[in-house]
């Protein structure tokens, strides 16, 4: 299968090839005098690895990287009890318990994280405490620390991944451009020096099926590999769709000295489906067609989306106290599609104008770091500080053609009885652009044991930025140069070994891509933050309750008026409470569970854009909950459980002055598994147990995702 590695214009690839060589010349160079970041340490040995005696160096020297694996909040090996944040960490078993193969199935089990529209179903695309971001890609999220959204990615598979990290509250103290609503870090498996092999076959409803592999183990006494992988196809619960996904994602890690490791990972994917942009509301109502219904055209084809990734991380242990880590990222991406979405409803409330859309996107992201982490005593006081400096470059570019016939009945179809095969007239060009940012930052941070109740987190950074927008149909281009200081500072208090309380304020920006309709950019937004919680860690239980309050200002939001642009929304304001609980509320019964209470609104507007308006797709209230105990059968393990999720009522358009809305819906689900032995697991899980009609996510009252019908999933896992 060819992956998109032949993306990028002459000059993207110079620029790539200068970075990539400059990042890997130390690792190059000499492996003593360079480190890896987070991510690069291997997972812990196997019994059967320890047993080894030939094993026994390697495995020694192994094992001190274990400690340095950083987490996504603070890329040090703090204890989450010790953050002055709120973090919720989805582990692989929850993942496997409730059957989800996706970001966007994970993400739907912590608190304060909304679906949102996703480009007719081709990338993830969410609102953490009502913030979603940059509308021209999907939400962000970091993988192993790097932002990986940037570009044409869709939908992430989680064949690979280890945890998510919900990583609530600002991160631009740390990476830079980021939402204040928190950011999303995937961790992804690691090679291990201990074989072992998991192949999983699964069949589900709608003619779908899914195979995967995760195998790794030793390539020598210094080097082991890893390779994950799935491919998936299958039909839809709506009319004539279909899709086809392959991931494929090998890594290898070296432990090059006594205190050097270096670690690969390659990720490519494929991604084959037809642009949806799901049904409509009649008169401002849905429900008057089947949520089946298919409104575009099947002759347009798939969307195909390709991204080829590369993550390099080294990390260098000088002694017990100081170490040095770098990573380089670079990615490719491409979508291109044909689509025949929905333009307007005529006056018979039945026959429906469209317009013929083809687009030729591609972008490439190259990102690379350097950090010192240090930890010192100042006297009685423990100081643990980080200090890096990163860069990136984003090039991106876009072509557009379009035909939005002005006749009433050109290219038109019936809502209740599509007829497809319309003839659509030759496109015209309708936008050319190229989009350019580049950075780099400084920053710091210190994490302080005060004492052993007291702990306090302070950071800053400094970033400049460059961005140039260009329209190449008027051949007119904008460049600025923004900077931004981000500080964050928080203080935590334990007055017991299993309770923590905290405090915290940030400041954060986000560089806006894109230019308005005037041909102007975009100010990057800037937001404060502040949030005071309570922990609690009994060693079997986990929880997290939050209070926050969040501004923010030159928000991008489409343009009601041309969707093909972006506008700035002014001055918007997030506050609510979040709870997250996770663990074993009893033996064998593990509990997931999350509620938040989200009131976000446009707090400074515009004629467009109307003050105390709420965000779309955002509702007030949400919470889900997943019981899952597990009992013997004879000699076998079993589980049977279930959850329900709950979202609440939410406006549906962009176009606020509107005020369409989402109804409120409630969705069940039913989870079993069978494990005769520790290598097989059978497992059976049914979401959407009832059949519920609902709407997950929209644009506008004439683009709306219906919520999916019930769907039954038969999963055989074997690992040998």
């Amino acid at each position: 299968m060819a992956f998109a590695s032949q993306l990028g214009r002459p000059r993207t690839r110079r620029t790539t090839l200068a970075l990539l060589l400059a990042a890997c010349y130390p690792l190059l160079a000499g492996a003593g005098e360079t480190a890896g970041g987070e991510g690069a340490a291997a997972e812990a040995p196997q019994a059967e690895e320890a047993a080894t005696p030939n094993k026994v160096e390697v495995l020694a020297r192994r094992q001190n990287y274990r400690g340095l694996s950083a987490t996504g909040a603070t890329k040090t090996d703090t204890l989450l009890k010790d953050l002055p944040q709120s973090v919720r960490v989805i582990t692989t078993d929850l993942l496997k318990d409730v059957g989800v193969t996706d970001l966007a199935g994970a993400l739907d089990l912590s608190s304060g994280i909304s679906r949102a529209s996703n480009f007719g179903g081709q990338w993830d695309s969410y609102a953490m405490r009502g913030f979603t971001g940059d509308p021209n890609f999907g939400s962000d999220y970091m993988v192993n620390g790097f932002n990986s959204s940037r570009g044409y990615n869709g939908l992430r598979d989680g064949v690979s991944t280890q945890t998510v990290e919900v990583l609530k509250g600002p991160a631009s103290a740390l990476y830079g451009r980021g939402e204040p609503g928190g950011t999303v870090n995937i961790t992804t498996k690691k090679p291990r020096f201990g074989p072992s092999y998991t192949v999983e076959l699964s069949g589900g409803s709608f003619d779908t099926y899914r195979g995967a592999v995760d195998l790794t183990g030793p390539l020598s006494d210094t080097v082991a590999y890893r390779l994950s992988g799935a491919y998936e196809k299958g039909n839809s619960f709506r009319d004539t769709l279909y899709h086809e996904r392959t991931f494929l994602s090998p890594s290898f890690i070296w432990l090059a000295g006594d205190n050097t490791t270096v670690s690969y990972e390659l990720e490519a994917m494929e991604q084959r489906a037809p642009f949806d942009r799901g049904v409509l509301a009649v008169n401002g109502k849905l429900g008057a067609i089947a949520n089946s219904t298919f409104l575009g055209e099947p002759g347009d084809g798939p969307t195909v989306i390709k991204s080829l990734g590369h993550q390099i991380f080294v990390q260098h242990q000088f002694n017990d106290g100081w170490s040095l880590q770098t990573g380089l990222s670079y990615r490719d991406s491409s979508l291109q599609k044909t689509s025949t979405e929905a333009n307007n409803l005529l006056a018979d409330g039945r026959t429906l104008r469209r317009q013929h859309r083809r687009n030729d996107f591609s972008a490439t992201d190259v990102s690379g770091r350097v950090e010192v982490l240090g930890k010192f005593m100042t006297g009685p006081i423990k100081h643990s500080i980080l200090v890096g400096v990163d860069a990136y470059r984003f090039e991106d570019h876009r072509i557009q053609d379009r035909r939005n016939p002005s006749a009433a009945n050109a290219y038109a179809i019936d809502i209740y009885n599509p007829v497809y095969g319309g003839t659509a007239l030759p496109m015209t060009p309708s936008f050319n652009t190229q989009n350019d940012q580049s950075a780099h930052g400084f920053y710091g941070q210190d994490q302080v044991d005060l004492t052993e109740q007291w702990k306090l987190l302070a950071g800053l950074r400094y970033d400049r930025a460059t961005q140039t927008a260009g329209n190449n149909l008027l051949r007119v281009s904008t460049r600025q140069e923004p900077t931004a200081t981000s500080p964050r500072a928080g203080l935590v208090y334990q007055p017991t070994s299993a309770i923590s309380l905290y405090v915290t304020a940030a400041k954060g920006f986000r560089p806006n891509s894109g230019i308005s309709i005037e041909n102007t950019s975009f100010a990057p937004e800037k937001s404060k933050s502040y949030e005071a919680g309570a922990k609690m860690d009994n060693g079997a239980l986990t929880g997290t309750l939050a209070v926050y309050k969040i501004t923010k200002e030159n928000v991008l939001t489409t343009n009601p008026l041309n969707t093909d642009f972006s506008i700035a929304a002014g001055e918007v304001g997030s506050k609510g409470v979040e709870l997250d609980l996770s663990g074993e509320i009893y033996p064998n019964v593990r509990l997931s569970a999350a509620y938040a209470y989200t009131d976000a609104t446009v707090t400074k507007g515009d004629k467009t854009i109307i003050t105390g308006s709420r965000f779309p797709n955002v509702p007030k209230q949400s919470a889900s909950i997943v019981l899952t105990p597990s009992f013997k059968i004879g000699s076998a393990t079993a589980t049977l459980g279930g959850g329900v999720s709950y979202v609440g009522e939410r406006l549906g358009d962009v176009a606020v002055s509107s005020q369409f809305m989402l109804p409120a819906y409630t969705t069940f689900r039913l989870l079993s598994s069978y494990s005769p032995n520790k290598k097989l697991r059978i497992s059976l899980n049914v979401d959407n147990l009832f059949n519920k009609q609902y709407y997950a996510s929209s644009y506008s009252q004439l683009w709306v995702q219906p919520g999916t019908d019930r769907s039954a999933t038969l999963n055989v896992r074997y690992t040998f």
